[in-house]
């Protein structure tokens, strides 16, 4: 079940790399305005909003499922902002500080 839900993440992200474009500018922005610590799904329904509401291109239908991968890859991405999304342990799938960067390309 874990692996299952990890390839269809890392399949939909190497799929629409965009997506974690605007989830990084939009945390990136968040950071600017004096935030520390702030909630991945606050990101995503942004990123949701942009692509559906203000956009006229494609929009993202993204698992929920999904959301705590990008939070993770983000910190993972951006050391110096490891806890800036508060994260549970998974249940349903791990990804491992230690793995490659190349995994989530």
């Amino acid at each position: 079940m874990a692996e299952n839900l990890k390839e269809k993440w890392l399949a939909w992200h190497k799929q629409n790399p965009e997506f974690y474009e605007l989830f990084e500018r939009f945390t990136f922005q968040a950071i600017g305005r004096g935030h520390h610590r702030l909630s991945a799904w606050l990101i995503v329904n942004r990123i949701r909003w942009e692509t559906m509401i203000v956009t006229t291109g494609d929009d993202y239908k993204i698992r929920n499922d999904f959301i705590a991968l990008y939070s993770r890859l983000f910190m993972h991405k951006n050391p110096e902002y490891k806890g800036f999304f508060k994260t549970k342990p998974m249940k349903r799938v791990y990804i491992a500080e230690e793995e490659n960067e190349n995994t989530y390309r």
